[in-house]
């Protein structure tokens, strides 16, 4: 059942977390990105003991506030910029293990100033919080420049450990990106290629849930093909 936040821890969220205030009429995900985030408002008991040892002075809100604050930036970037991977697919006739990289095409850096958390509320022990982020005049040329040229639009899932907080949600998006590079090339390339490298966009909002102790991350992306090193011989 959804409780309202007190007006006091209201305002405690918004001293942490909202540097801008919302002006203006509501704009299009071009222009301003627009979505739902959630952090649940305790630790994972596997990992609330060393919460507490870090952060001792903790009050109810400023664990899950902290979540929101490194995930919010964290799927931004990947939705202004992106990632550059390189992939290399498993042969066991080869004996070459699947290898997987990625890394962010640009940093949000200070431009994170920028994100706006608005309108947050509690529901069956999670913090809800609204984002938005006002892409800057670059960053909608960007955009342009992806939805300009045909690109594949590929989709991925992957999972990661609750246990692990929010390095369980990077492992979670890490294999979504994996999943979707891995499935597109499965189907595009025949005989399966040295290396392949790109860069990769989140395209459409992303969608987390929870399952069976696991965080599950639902991705859609562009993709863009780099280079495709292939054996010289088998």
């Amino acid at each position: 059942m959804e409780r309202r936040i007190p007006l006091i821890l209201l305002l405690l969220f918004m001293t942490v977390c909202l540097p801008l205030a919302v002006s203006g009429q509501e704009l299009s995900q071009r222009e301003r990105i627009q979505l739902m985030l959630w952090a649940d408002l305790d630790a994972y008991p596997e990992s609330a003991a060393t919460e507490k040892t870090a952060h001792p002075s903790d009050s109810v809100f400023d664990y899950p506030i902290r979540r929101l604050k490194e995930l919010a930036p964290y799927l931004l970037t990947g939705m202004v910029y992106g990632w550059d991977f390189s992939y290399t697919p498993s042969d066991r006739v080869r004996g070459v293990s699947e290898y997987f990289e990625c890394t962010e095409v640009h940093p949000l850096g200070d431009a994170a100033v920028g994100i706006i958390y608005k309108k947050p509320w509690i529901e069956n022990n999670r913090l809800y919080v609204w984002i938005e982020f006002a892409r800057t005049a670059d960053m909608q040329n960007t955009l342009r420049y992806w939805e300009s040229v045909i690109h594949p639009k590929v989709q991925g899932t992957g999972r990661g450990n609750i246990s692990e907080g929010f390095d369980g949600i990077k492992t979670a998006c890490r294999e979504a990106l994996k999943d979707a590079v891995r499935s597109y090339y499965r189907q595009q390339i025949k005989n399966k290629p040295k290396e392949i490298d790109g860069k990769i966009l989140i395209s459409g909002i992303p969608r987390l849930t929870m399952e069976s102790g696991q965080y599950v991350v639902e991705l859609d992306f562009f993709l863009v093909t780099g280079t495709i090193l292939r054996y010289t011989q088998f």
